[in-house]
Parts: C-alpha cells; sequence; structure tokens
C-alpha cells in the first residue's frame, strides 16, 4: 500500500469516526432537549402559579417587541368596542334615516347606523318613536358624544350627568355619559319619564329641555318636532332635503294628553 492509499484511507476513517460523533452527539442532544421539554411541561401542568408567571413575562417581552419594532402596543378589540355598524345590515327603513343624518351632520355612516339601530331598538322597548329620540339628539348636540352644555349637560342626549348620576351606576358611574350608546339609552329614560309625566309630546320636550315651568323654551320643542317630522318622511322613502329648515307647528289637540306612537 502505497502513502497516499495510506493517507486517503486514513482521512477516510477520520470522516467518518467524525460523522459518527456528530450523530451521537446530536441524537444525545435531541434527546436531551425532548426530557427537557418534558420536564418543563411537567412543571407547569403541576405549578400553575409558573406557567402564570411565564404567561405574564412573555406577554410583557411581546409587548416590548411590539412597542420597538412598530411604535405601539396594537388592540385586536378595538373594533369591538368602537360604536359603529355596517349600515347595509339595517333594514331599509333606517339605512335610510342613516344615510340621510349622515350627510346632513357630516358624521361617518357607520358610527350613526349603530345610534339608528339603538334608537329604534330603544323606541320600541319604551314606546317611543324612534325618529323623535335621533331628533332629540340632533337638536342636542349634532350627534356629537362629547358635547358638553354650559350647565353640564353631556353626551348625545345632553343628559344633566350630575342630577341623573343614579342611572349611570348600571353602567359603571358618571363617566358612562361618553359612551355613545350608554347616553343615548339613559337620555331615552329620562325622555320617557319627562313624557309621562307631563302626559302630553310638548309638555315632555319642554320639561326634557328645562322648560317646563318657563315661559318661551327658545324654540326647542318646534326644532324638535320639524327634526322629528323631516325623520319620519326619510324613514318612509320620501325625499327630503338636506338644507330644509321648514319648522311644523306642534299641533296641540294631537300632543296635548297622550305620548307618542311606536313608529313601526
Amino acid at each position: 500500500m502505497t502513502a497516499t492509499e495510506k493517507f486517503t484511507r486514513g482521512l477516510r476513517t477520520f470522516g467518518l469516526d467524525v460523522a459518527q460523533g456528530f450523530m451521537e452527539i446530536t441524537h444525545n442532544g435531541f434527546a436531551l432537549f425532548g426530557l427537557l421539554v418534558m420536564l418543563f411541561g411537567l412543571v407547569v401542568t403541576t405549578q400553575p402559579n409558573l406557567r402564570q408567571i411565564g404567561e405574564v413575562h412573555l406577554m410583557d417581552w411581546l409587548k416590548e417587541r411590539q412597542i420597538a419594532v412598530v411604535g405601539f402596543i396594537g388592540d385586536n378589540v378595538a373594533a369591538d368596542r368602537a360604536t359603529a355598524a355596517n349600515p347595509h345590515d339595517l333594514p331599509k327603513q333606517q339605512a335610510a334615516v342613516a344615510y340621510w343624518l349622515s350627510k346632513k351632520y357630516r358624521v361617518a355612516p357607520e358610527p350613526l347606523s349603530a345610534l339608528v339601530a339603538e334608537a329604534y331598538a330603544m323606541g320600541k322597548a319604551h314606546q317611543i318613536e324612534p325618529t323623535l329620540i335621533l331628533a332629540v339628539m340632533a337638536v342636542e348636540s349634532g350627534f356629537n358624544p362629547f358635547a358638553q352644555s354650559p350647565v353640564g349637560a353631556q353626551g348625545l342626549m345632553q343628559v344633566m350627568t350630575r342630577v341623573h348620576s343614579e342611572k349611570y351606576a348600571d353602567f359603571g358611574g358618571k363617566l358612562a355619559a361618553f359612551d355613545p350608546l350608554t347616553n343615548l339609552r339613559v337620555g331615552v329614560k329620562v325622555l320617557k319619564d319627562c313624557l309621562k309625566s307631563a302626559g302630553s309630546l310638548e309638555g315632555g320636550l319642554r320639561a326634557y329641555v328645562g322648560a317646563a315651568d318657563l315661559d318661551a323654551d327658545g324654540g326647542y320643542v318646534l326644532k324638535v318636532m320639524s327634526e322629528h317630522d323631516r325623520l319620519q318622511r326619510v324613514a318612509a322613502g320620501m325625499s327630503v332635503p338636506l338644507n330644509s329648515n321648514t319648522l311644523v307647528p306642534v299641533n296641540d289637540s294631537k300632543s296635548a294628553g297622550k305620548l307618542p306612537n311606536l313608529n313601526s
């Protein structure tokens, strides 16, 4: 055997030894890794507190990484909290009202769709015409959920939060006045109480605006009833100009002594 052949055989033997050693090390490494995983799983299963600590640390690390990459923490449920709905999912009558109000008050149709749907639901529950609820909302705040008057009336329905604080108790407290749907629900309750106490539509609206004992209401009732009339015509499929400022006189003979009928 020549020196070259000896060198080649030796080199081949060395290579085989290295490969075999690598396989043994790798096999043992995988076995060790599997054992560690099994032990970790056993510890996590038998020690819930350790699992919770690990989850907290993992979430903290993920948040830090997200901030480092995108500059803020995302919120996957933000859309679920938003006061918005697809107007195409509404009944035709409600969709027409939502789109008309959206154009007139320059508010996105999605949040208005949610408010319209809620107004119809609350109207049915409390036997108040939903277009009246929406008219009150329009005159009171122009659909600004964060509106506040000089005397402290707040939100969409401009409810006096400090006066009706107990009505917000079931919603987590007075700050719920700035949640659009909560403010709408509380406002409808206040409106219903006013209508019931006054016994008439005009009297109820005067009471709602705080003018029950005053000589004049500043044109409030006329404004609400006019918008109510326009919304009823929109809901009926009629074409109503956005800039229509026609005022509808209140018919005392019709409004006195009875509450509004439910608008189907």
